[in-house]
C-alpha cells in the first residue's frame, strides 16, 4: 500500500529536485537548456554575487517577517475557532477558508486596487492623518508582506486550531481551581501543549512565503525582487537554466538552514518550558 505513494513522491517531487539540481552543474547552452559539460561556474555565480546574497537574505527577511506576523495574528484566532462549538464554530470556519476558494492571483488583484494611491486603504490611512501624502503601500515590501500574511494567515491558523482542540479545556480549569492564574495556566499548559501547532504553521507559512511568486510580481511590481523572481528572470530573460537552478538550490539549502536553525530553538524552549 506504500509502494504506490513512495513512486508518485518520486516521480513527481524527488525526480524533479534531483534534475534541478543536477542541471545546476552543467554549462548554459545557446540552442538548448543547457550543454552536458560539468562545472561549478554557475554556484561561484550564485555565490559570489552581493546583488544576489541581498536578493537573498530580502527573501528570507519577508519569509521570517510573514511568519512572525500570521503567528501573532493567528494564534488568538485559532484560539476562539478551537474553543467555538456549533454553528459559531462553523461561521468561524466559513470565514477562515472562504478565501481559498480564491486564487492567489485574484487576491493579489484586489489589494492592488485596495492599496492603490487612490484605493480605499490608502485614502482612508491619509484622510486620518496615519500616512503622508505620497506615501505608498503597494509596490514595497510593505505591500508584499500585506499580501502574503494576508493569503497564508489560514495555514497558520489551521495548525494552531488543530492542536489546541486536542488540549482538554479541563487542564487550564484545574489550574485555575489550584491558584493559578489565567495568563500563568496559558502560559504553563496551554502554550507549550500547542508548540506542535505553532511549529507546523511557523513552517509551513515560512516555506510558501520564501517559494512566492505571483504576490511579490504584484505587489511588489518588480521593485521588490526575491529570489524566486530572480530565478525566472535568469532562466527565461536571460535563457541561462543553469544558473537558474543554482540560485534555487542555494534558496534550497538557506530554507533548509532556517528550519534547522528553528528546529534547534524549538526543542530547547520545549525543553525549557517542561523543565
Amino acid at each position: 500500500m506504500i509502494a504506490p505513494a513512495l513512486a508518485l513522491i518520486a516521480v513527481f517531487f524527488l525526480l524533479p529536485y534531483a534534475n534541478m539540481l543536477l542541471m545546476s552543474f552543467f554549462v548554459p547552452a545557446k540552442s538548448g537548456p543547457y550543454e552536458p559539460v560539468l562545472t561549478l561556474g554557475n554556484y561561484a555565480a550564485a555565490l559570489g554575487d552581493p546583488f544576489q546574497w541581498q536578493v537573498l537574505a530580502r527573501t528570507l527577511k519577508l519569509g521570517f517577517l510573514t511568519t512572525a506576523i500570521t503567528l501573532v495574528l493567528g494564534y488568538p484566532l485559532a484560539w476562539n475557532l478551537a474553543r467555538a462549538s456549533g454553528r459559531l464554530k462553523g461561521a468561524l470556519l466559513v470565514l477562515l477558508l472562504s478565501p481559498l476558494l480564491v486564487g492567489v492571483v485574484i487576491r493579489s488583484f484586489g489589494w492592488m486596487v485596495l492599496l492603490a494611491d487612490n484605493g480605499l486603504v490608502n485614502s482612508v490611512l491619509r484622510a486620518s492623518g496615519l500616512i503622508p501624502e505620497g506615501a505608498k503601500l503597494m509596490y514595497n515590501e510593505l505591500g508584499v508582506l500585506v499580501g502574503t500574511v494576508h493569503i497564508y494567515l489560514p495555514f497558520m491558523v489551521l495548525s494552531i486550531s488543530g492542536a489546541l482542540e486536542h488540549i482538554a479545556p479541563d487542564l487550564e480549569l484545574a489550574a485555575r481551581s489550584l491558584g493559578a492564574s489565567s495568563a500563568r495556566a496559558f502560559w504553563r499548559i496551554v502554550f507549550p501543549l500547542s508548540l506542535p501547532g505553532v511549529f507546523a504553521g511557523c513552517l509551513l507559512v515560512f516555506v510558501l512565503a520564501v517559494s512566492s511568486y505571483v504576490i511579490p510580481v504584484l505587489l511588489g511590481g518588480f521593485k521588490v525582487l526575491t529570489t524566486p523572481l530572480l530565478v525566472v528572470q535568469t532562466a527565461i530573460d536571460v535563457n541561462n537554466w543553469p544558473g537558474a537552478a543554482a540560485q534555487a538550490v542555494v534558496l534550497f539549502a538557506a530554507s533548509l538552514g532556517c528550519i534547522g536553525l528553528y528546529f534547534m530553538l524549538m526543542n530547547r524552549a520545549m525543553r525549557g518550558l517542561r523543565g
